[in-house]
């Protein structure tokens, strides 16, 4: 696994309504920072994995899908640098 130290790694945990998944997905995947996107089973709908080059473009990014039509709640989750 290959990191870099200058960029700042967030997996988002993204819940939806019911039939939302392609279409949240699809408008995701198009995001800026958003590196990969995958439908998942289980707790949650979608994965998101952003990679920002300021902790501080954060909150733009997750605002923004907190706004997508469909998305009812998410879970940010930032990496350690070790």
């Amino acid at each position: 696994m290959s990191t870099n130290p200058d960029k700042i790694t967030v997996f988002l945990l993204v819940n939806v309504g019911v039939g939302y998944e392609d279409e949240v997905l699809k408008t995701i995947r198009k995001m800026e920072f958003v590196e990969e996107a995958y439908i998942v089973y289980g707790e949650y709908d979608i994965l998101v994995k952003i990679t920002l080059p300021a902790l501080e473009l954060l909150d733009k990014v997750v605002s923004n899908i907190r706004k997508l039509s469909g998305v009812t709640r998410t879970s940010t989750l930032i990496t350690s640098s070790r």
